[in-house]
């Protein structure tokens, strides 16, 4: 579940905005230039190429990188047991945390189309932002999916998503809370770790797919000095 609405979340961002609707204000407006910049990979002829899959979803993970804020969001899912923690482990969760979210959505983000975002409003006081949008879908009906964020330096950084009401982070820190009190903080690290090595594998899997479909990658023809002795 949690994946899967990371995914949609996320490739909300990454989708045409609903030109019906221009909502004005600092974090939307830096949403939007993030949207298009990942537009312009997406539409790249040359990222469409046979075999440069994974240089294209590197173009769209630096975009991710700079649309969310990933230590706030691995922190306020992590709660009360952020606090015991020393700093090697805050770092090596952060990183782990970034890596899995980033590697959920974007292996999915290709599989959207035809959705648009609406930004329907802003909301800005001392403690952050939240942008409201509409994800408007092909069956003609609306999602509501707000983003909260905060600023860091000079950028507005997006560190949770509620979708149709319901908080990213709540439920992560209902999963991590589980199975901490139920096991450890030593047990979470090495699920999320399992996780890691998962998509890792499937990474390298799908890169040996390309590479053998790709016009580079074919396999020579019968008969051609390059096939070898007969």
């Amino acid at each position: 579940m949690f994946a899967h609405a990371l995914a949609l979340a996320t490739a909300l961002l990454l989708l045409t905005p609903d030109p019906g609707r221009v909502w004005a204000g600092a974090p939307t407006d830096q949403l939007r230039g993030q949207i298009d910049r990942t537009i312009k990979i997406l539409e790249d002829p040359a990222l469409k190429k046979p075999g440069k899959q994974r240089e294209r979803r590197a173009a769209v993970r630096q975009v991710a990188n700079d649309i969310f804020d990933f230590g706030e969001t691995a922190k306020r899912s992590l709660a009360r047991h952020w606090a015991a923690r020393t700093q090697a482990e805050r770092d090596e969760f952060v990183q782990l945390f970034a890596d899995l979210l980033e590697r959920s959505y974007i292996s999915k983000i290709e599989l959207y189309g035809g959705e648009k975002i609406r930004f329907v409003g802003e909301a800005v006081d001392p403690d952050g932002a939240i942008v409201k949008t509409r994800l408007l879908t092909k069956q003609e009906t609306e999602i509501p999916i707000d983003y909260r964020m905060h600023t860091r330096g000079d950028k507005w950084l997006v560190y949770d998503v509620l979708i149709e009401g319901v908080s990213l982070i709540s439920n992560y820190r209902t999963q991590f809370n589980k199975i901490i009190t139920t096991s450890s903080y030593q047990e979470l690290v090495k699920k999320m770790k399992t996780k890691q090595e998962e998509f890792i594998q499937e990474d390298k899997r799908t890169s040996q797919r390309c590479a053998r479909t790709s016009p580079s990658g074919s396999p020579p023809a019968p008969g051609s000095a390059a096939a070898g002795p007969r």
